[in-house]
C-alpha cells in the first residue's frame, strides 16, 4: 500500500488543479480526485509507463 500512497501524495494535487480548471468547483474537484485515484488502482495494471504517472492520470 506504500506504493499507492506515494502515487497518490506525488499526484493528487496537479490532478486536483487540473478539475477546477475544468469545472471551477472545489467540491466536485475534490470527488473527482478520490474517483481518479480509486479507478486507478482498479486499472493500474494498464499503466505501462510511456508517459508521467500524472498525465495518465488526467
Amino acid at each position: 500500500m506504500g506504493e499507492l500512497d506515494e502515487i497518490y501524495s506525488n499526484n493528487a494535487e496537479e490532478v486536483f488543479k487540473y478539475l477546477m480548471c475544468l469545472c471551477h468547483n472545489s467540491d466536485l474537484s475534490e470527488e473527482l480526485t478520490q474517483e481518479t485515484f480509486y479507478q486507478a488502482v482498479k486499472s493500474i495494471d494498464r499503466y505501462n509507463g510511456e508517459c508521467k504517472m500524472s498525465v495518465w492520470l488526467c
